[in-house]
């Protein structure tokens, strides 16, 4: 016997148990995004991985060490997406979406990165990322901020959630600022753990966001980005916060909070929680002007956000819309089976909204109750050797105590109005 294929570490398999909660969240997404005048673009899983390193920055863990590199037949170097931002911008850019226009867009999809697997952070994990293009001022930076929290009022997740802001000024001023951090970071190096000292030399405003517990006094006594800024940034930001405390919606400014990638510059934003262990992220994004330019294009105000599904549709628990069959149609005997199946589609032609699924295999009545006992639906539709006979067919309730009723074939689908709630 051969042995069994498994899935590759860290790339998971969503079940059909689990598919309603993704469904569910994906359903009020869409919705949400609607609302506020978010198109779709949906794009390609595979780039060329020279987008990857003009965007990302090739000192990143992510271009260093996680992305899916390989060579096509041709010899080109491609790789699988691990962010989204890049391939959407490379999108509007080939397609002439950005001369002189503005634009709010998402997309959903997997991403892949060659990290060491843990709860919450796979290799192949899910993204739903929002971009937007030629808004230069802090009203949009607000109406991100604003859709999020909508949609966790929708997932019934707002009070698990805290948002944390920063701003990163302009390229200038976090130059600036690096040398700054790196003089200090270097006066104090024998603190560093071996991670920070590799980021010194490559990302020093990561080591900022460093977990490390015994860093924690030295990174409180750093220099701090925001004193930093000059005054246009400042206002910026300060138009930010006006506007998200005209909405009373609550914040916690954190002179620590940086981004993994080298594109980002002003606003930067995180939604965070507790009830997920170390991967406490749901949501971050922020803005990223100068990549428009990187990538080929005219300078272009451009901000994102992307948020994790994986770690969303934990946060949101066993919430689910109800997916359980309304009726299990039994059909005993060839001919009862034939004439179900055509009853069955005269039901969905009534009621395109009704769940209705029909025994398929055969069985006795016996084992096709087990069946439409163990399928959760609500009730049984049956046509037995009686129903046949007399051309009738009986409604059976399966989740409450009500009788059954038989009535006419050519009643059904009055009977299933005035007895199904659809």
């Amino acid at each position: 016997m051969s042995e069994k294929i498994q899935a590759i570490r860290g790339m998971h398999d969503i079940l059909p148990d689990m598919t309603p909660r993704w469904q569910h969240v994906e359903h009020q997404i869409r919705s949400v995004m609607a609302c506020y005048g978010y198109r779709e673009i949906r794009l390609p899983i595979v780039e060329k991985t020279e987008l990857f390193k003009r965007s990302i920055g090739e000192v990143t863990d992510i271009v260093e060490k996680e992305m899916y590199v390989f060579e096509d037949r041709n010899g080109d170097s491609l790789t699988l997406r691990p962010e989204g931002t890049a391939g959407c911008l490379r999108a509007c850019l080939e397609h002439g979406l950005l001369h002189n226009q503005t634009h709010r867009l998402w997309y959903a999809g997997p991403m892949f990165r060659h990290e060491r697997p843990q709860k919450g952070r796979y290799r192949q994990f899910h993204q739903i990322g929002v971009e937007v293009f030629g808004m230069p001022g802090p009203d949009i930076d607000a109406e991100l901020i604003f859709l999020s929290r909508r949609l966790w009022q929708r997932l019934g997740v707002t009070h698990k959630l805290r948002l944390e802001l920063n701003s990163l000024g302009t390229p200038d001023e976090r130059l600036a600022y690096r040398q700054i951090l790196v003089d200090y970071l270097r006066e104090n190096y024998d603190a560093l753990d071996a991670d920070s000292m590799r980021r010194l030399e490559t990302n020093p405003l990561r080591i900022l966001d460093s977990k490390n517990p015994e860093m924690k006094d030295l990174l409180a006594g750093a220099p701090v980005l925001a004193d930093h800024l000059g005054e246009v940034s400042r206002t910026h930001f300060e138009g930010l916060t006006a506007l998200l405390d005209a909405a009373e919606i609550p914040y916690a400014i954190n002179p620590r909070l940086v981004r993994g990638l080298d594109y980002y510059c002003n606003t930067v934003f995180e939604w965070v929680t507790d009830e997920l262990g170390t991967q406490g992220t749901v949501c971050a994004g922020g803005r990223y002007d100068g990549l428009v330019a990187q990538l080929g294009g005219r300078e272009s105000s451009a901000i994102g956000f992307a948020l994790g599904l994986e770690r969303l549709i934990e946060l949101t628990g066993e919430a689910a819309p109800d997916t359980a069959p309304h009726i299990y149609f039994i059909g005993v005997g060839p001919a009862a089976e034939r004439r179900s199946a055509v009853l069955a589609e005269t039901l969905r032609d009534a009621f395109p909204s009704l769940r209705l699924v029909v025994n398929c295999g055969g069985g006795s009545f016996k084992n096709q109750f087990k069946r439409a006992d163990k399928s959760e639906a609500a009730f049984a539709l049956i046509l037995g050797e009686d129903e046949m006979r007399d051309d009738s067919v009986s409604l059976k309730p399966l989740r409450s105590d009500g009788a059954q009723q038989t009535v006419a074939q050519a009643d059904l689908v009055r009977l299933i109005q005035s007895c199904v709630h659809i």
